[in-house]
């Protein structure tokens, strides 16, 4: 934050109020259930700040709606001079919003300001559909979420969003072959004009690997590799628990191995008859995984190929970046068998093989990940976090 000086009251205040809300809302969160609220005395000793200076702060928070005073408890013992005010940090002051845009439905997921889930959407929509009634799909899904919730749309505090493709820093999608329209297009500024708060946009594999180190199979691990598994893998990563783009935006597009010369296409992978299948959509894939557990011998083969194609893009990223987990996710993560050929085959490839898990969030990742990413946004302008797992421009 730079040096403080005498000229710097403002900054000054700014970083008491920060401290201040952090200790308030860490005491609520540890409090117990019946008494979530801290003292003023706790939060100078939890702040080492004078009596009169977390005072003040904390009138401040109170008019801002940030704060709210707890009433005495009626009926208790009476004690002799005047009980002690308790506060506590308000979550429902504000909302977050995450969704997950996919070539088959988009999904949305609600939360209060400490990240816990207050409702869930998800709608159907063509893979075929054009970028504008996809964006109009997701302007619905979340109007309806906030409609069921009870919940104003100008409470949300910030939206975060989880797409396919190479996605740069304002939120522009560079690149992406998975949706009809969507390379070129200004995501982030096109949801900003419609939620009117600050919106980040991830890589859907970037946003479901913070949602595994958050709150799922990679809790506790700060080097962390997820597999996106479908039609066209897709990774996401941290390094020392930050989350890892690239310069452009396109680390972890694995699903462009192929390129290289070594397998065939995904079209030629997946192939029951010697020739590209076509169209490559998930339903022709679920039949050929059908095929396979009903014991088909080419659609086994298929299969085998695949989880072949899946190592090799796999083990190339944990050469790389030697993860301590390695989470593979998405509609290929329920796969019969795949998880033991997967850390098998890391194994031979890999110097020091990590260890495999299957995602415990399920199709819940991005969207899991995805307010993670509002959450981080709005501690750091809160709580004036200096790092956050996922820290990125918002679209304003």
């Amino acid at each position: 934050m730079g040096r403080l000086t005498g000229g710097d009251p403002s900054l000054l205040r700014r970083i008491n109020s920060a401290v201040v809300l952090q200790a308030l809302r860490a005491a609520t969160a540890s409090a117990p259930p019946d008494a979530p609220s801290a003292s003023l005395t706790d939060l100078t000793l939890a702040t080492g700040l004078s009596r009169p200076t977390v005072e003040g702060v904390v009138d401040g928070l109170l008019d801002s709606g940030l704060a709210a005073e707890v009433p005495a408890e009626e009926g208790g013992v009476r004690r002799q001079g005047r009980p002690a005010r308790r506060f506590r940090f308000r979550a429902e002051a504000g909302h977050l919003l995450g969704l997950e845009i996919g070539a088959h439905r988009v999904a949305a997921l609600l939360s209060d300001l400490d990240g816990r889930a207050l409702g869930r959407a998800v709608r159907e929509v063509s893979e075929k559909a054009p970028a504008e009634m996809r964006l109009e799909r997701v302007r619905a899904t979340a109007a309806d979420l906030l409609r069921e919730a009870g919940v104003e749309r100008h409470s949300l505090r910030a939206v975060g969003v989880g797409s396919p493709g190479v996605v740069e820093a304002d939120g522009t999608v560079h690149l992406c072959t998975a949706l009809p329209g969507w390379t070129g297009l200004p995501l982030g500024e096109r949801l900003r004009d419609s939620f009117q708060c600050p919106v980040l946009v991830e890589n859907d594999a970037n946003t479901a690997a913070v949602a595994e180190h958050w709150r799922g199979a990679a809790a506790g691990s700060d080097d962390v590799v997820f597999v996106l598994a479908g039609l066209s893998p897709g990774a996401g990563s941290l390094i020392g628990g930050r989350l890892h783009r690239g310069y452009g935006g396109a680390a972890g597009e694995i699903g462009a191995l192929h390129l290289l010369g070594r397998e065939a296409s995904p079209e030629e992978v997946l192939s029951t008859t010697g020739e590209p299948l076509n169209p490559l959509d998930e339903a022709q894939v679920v039949r050929v995984f059908a095929l396979a557990r009903d014991g088909d011998v080419r659609a086994r083969a298929a299969v085998d190929r695949f989880i072949r194609r899946l190592v090799h893009d796999t083990a190339a990223l944990v050469l790389a970046l030697d993860p301590e987990v390695v989470v593979v996710g998405g509609w290929a993560a329920g796969l019969e068998g795949m998880l033991d050929p997967l850390r098998e085959e890391l194994a031979r490839y890999c110097l020091r093989p990590p260890q495999v898990a299957q995602s415990l969030l399920g199709e819940a990742a991005v969207t899991t990940g995805a307010v993670r990413l509002a959450l981080d946004h709005v501690e750091a302008e809160l709580f004036a976090v200096d790092s956050t797992v996922t820290a990125r421009r918002a679209a304003r």
